[in-house]
């Protein structure tokens, strides 16, 4: 801002030094001498950084220019819009105000000077006002471009520190289940295996002098460990996951993360029973669901796409579809031609329509 007005003031000192120059009647001194005042007073407002400074500076600039246009030169008075606007501008808050303070000094003008007054006072202060207007604006902008920053930085470090809350849980997790199997293991597996050993030692002992009562304590062991190993069995039933939950919640993380990259809606529905699906038809399930999704974002131009999973009585269908430009013409590329070697390497097939949008879908049988 302060450029710009000593760039304005300088096109109008330079209007005013030429026409002086021009008349050859008037005697150069003390134009000159109110030139250096003036200037030194300018580069004094640029050089100190206190507003009160500042505003002594624009004070006796104002004081000088009357001074110099009622005793030098009347042109001197074409300089006071600029510098009347810096000083009007600090205790008047009104554009208006401002503009009504610049063209006052045109009534003890004469007519000719103050029609060349009033174009200098009105270019002054439309240019002025519209630039200081634009840079408020800008600053405004910046300030809002700073709180974006500020909160991205934030928002990143809160996921950065969700990311690892999330990491820290899983961990505690694993050793909260590792400690629970082991407290398990030792209270029910490892007494009925204790006690199974200390009748057999027992067997062994009285082996000769005793063989029915060494023959109970066998057939005690033998029931004992018998116990044992169904408590063993049952233990890693309950631990291990089902199949179609292992298959299934891969799908899911999978879809959900593609969501939240490409910022698509996808949808997951599953009809049916999905403990039919082998494991190997879960992996070909999953890599061609991913093949279609990365197919789609790339050429579809599709705003959100639908997954379903549906298992019928007699095949499993899985259907990918967006709505997407589609293709009239279908020329299949890599993508496609991968997804059919995998489903008929389970005996299956793809089925691929681009009439209304696009959609893949992949039909695997149901192994009896």
């Amino acid at each position: 801002m302060e450029s710009l007005l000593i760039i304005y003031k300088l096109i109008v000192w330079g209007y005013a030094a030429f026409d002086y120059i021009s008349s050859k009647q008037r005697t150069g001194a003390g134009f000159v001498l109110v030139s250096l005042i003036y200037f030194c007073l300018q580069l004094f407002a640029l050089i100190v950084r206190h507003m009160s400074w500042k505003r002594g500076a624009a004070f006796g600039s104002v004081a000088l220019l009357v001074l110099a246009a009622a005793f030098v030169e009347p042109l001197w008075a074409l300089l006071l819009p600029l510098n009347g606007y810096e000083l009007a501008s600090v205790y008047i808050h009104r554009v208006w105000g401002i503009g009504a303070v610049l063209l006052t000094p045109m009534i003890w003008l004469d007519p000719s000077a103050g029609k060349l007054y009033g174009f200098v006072a009105l270019f002054s202060f439309v240019s002025v006002t519209a630039v200081k207007r634009h840079i408020e604006r800008m600053e405004q902008q910046e300030d809002r471009l700073d709180q974006m920053r500020n909160d991205l930085h934030r928002l990143t470090r809160r996921i950065s520190e969700y990311h690892q809350y999330i990491k820290q849980s899983e961990y505690t997790l694993q050793l909260e289940e590792r400690n629970r199997l082991s407290q398990r293991i030792h209270d029910q597996i490892g007494h009925s295996l204790a006690g199974a050993l200390i009748q057999m030692e027992a067997a062994k002992r009285l082996m000769d002098a005793d063989r029915d009562k060494a023959k109970q304590l066998l057939e005690n062991a033998i029931h004992i460990s018998k116990e044992g190993m169904e408590q063993i069995r049952m233990t890693l039933k309950q631990i291990k996951p089902p199949l179609e939950q292992i298959g299934l919640n891969r799908v899911k993380l999978f879809i959900e993360e593609f969501s939240a990259q490409h910022h698509l809606p996808v949808p997951l529905v599953c009809k049916g029973d999905l403990d039919v699906i082998t494991p190997i038809q879960w992996k070909v399930i999953y890599e061609n669901i991913a093949e279609a999704l990365t197919n789609a974002s790339k050429y579809a131009e599709a705003t959100a796409i639908a997954v379903e999973i549906h298992v019928l009585n007699r095949v499993i269908k899985v259907e990918v579809k967006d709505n997407g430009k589609g293709a009239a013409k279908i020329k299949k590329g890599l993508g496609i031609i991968g997804m059919e070697e995998r489903a008929a390497s389970v005996h299956g097939t793809v089925i691929v329509d681009g009439t209304n949008g696009f959609s893949v879908t992949t039909l695997l049988p149901i192994h009896e």
